[in-house]
């Protein structure tokens, strides 16, 4: 399985204890995924359209727990009408609310609610991708005020979280691995925060180490350009004979270039006697190059 369908695993075995923790969730997965159709008697009732047999039994779980109802029994319409009133989709005047419009505020006043609303709405349209190779999350909303209301719960959670259209869906997204991993901390879904935890931690070492690499690497380089060159310059300072006519601090310092080619500037300086610093060598050694060049033209 993928970690996303891992996620999912892990948050369908999480039944909250709290009855308005459980009408939050349920909110959250029949706002996104729910449906209503009529059996062969011509009586309404509720479902869930998902592919994920985890998702489903979770749904199952908590209308059990919630309602007492069996989701393979067909309920009389007084528990019917029982179940939709505390979902808040039939107002007290008996109006019935869209099942796909935003979710009612009062169901979500608390913070353990809000987040197990997050959870419903993960379980029914969320995915994240591999952390392995990226950090991603999303919910894919059928509609503008389901997004924005996804967003402004979890802005009260404190985890940020922007908005996108594609193809006429309105797309939820999360993309700093800290704030991920802070949703699945608040979604109780423990085991995939520890699995992305270690995977993050395997990426960002495995990335210094190919920067500390890189850097070294273009450093060895740079090195032997420039000992290449001032070679170079040395060698033609001395085929032309005017190696010899040079003041003797950069005689000494050309023949000693030619002796350790391969040689750091620091190492240059520990042959001399005394010792001649960084600078001093990287100063010579650019005089030379200088020479070099006034010649050649």
């Amino acid at each position: 399985m993928s970690f996303s369908s891992d996620v999912k695993e892990e948050m369908s075995k999480i039944i909250p204890s709290a009855r308005h923790c459980q009408l939050a969730e349920l909110s959250a997965m029949i706002e996104f995924a729910g449906n209503i159709g009529i059996d062969k008697e011509g009586r309404r009732i509720l479902g869930l359209s998902t592919d994920n047999d985890a998702v489903y039994r979770k749904y199952a779980v908590l209308i059990k727990k919630t309602f007492g109802i069996e989701v393979s029994d067909e309920p009389d319409d007084e528990a019917y009408y029982t179940m939709l009133q505390a979902l808040k989709i039939v107002d007290p005047d008996g109006v019935m609310h869209g099942l796909n419009d935003p979710v009612s505020n009062t169901l979500l006043k608390q913070s353990c609610c809000k987040r197990a609303y997050i959870r419903g709405a993960y379980l029914s349209i969320g995915s994240m991708s591999d952390p392995k190779r990226s950090y991603h999350l999303e919910f894919v909303c059928d509609t503008k005020p389901q997004a924005d209301q996804l967003v402004e719960q979890l802005k009260d959670l404190e985890l940020d979280a922007r908005i996108t259209e594609r193809k006429k869906r309105f797309v939820v997204y999360m993309k700093e691995g800290s704030a991920i991993v802070d949703l699945l901390g608040l979604c109780e879904a423990h085991v995939s925060l520890m699995q992305m935890e270690n995977d993050r931690i395997v990426r960002e070492v495995r990335g210094d180490v190919n920067r500390r690499v890189n850097c070294e690497a273009a450093n060895i380089t740079k090195t032997v350009n420039a000992s290449t060159r001032q070679i170079e310059d040395i060698e033609y300072l001395r085929d032309n004979g005017i190696l010899d006519d040079l003041p003797a601090n950069l005689k000494e310092m050309a023949l000693i270039r030619l002796e350790y080619p391969d040689a750091t500037l620091p190492e240059l300086g520990r042959v001399f006697d005394p010792p001649l610093g960084k600078s001093g060598v990287n100063h010579r050694l650019r005089r030379l190059g200088e020479i070099a060049d006034k010649h050649r033209l």
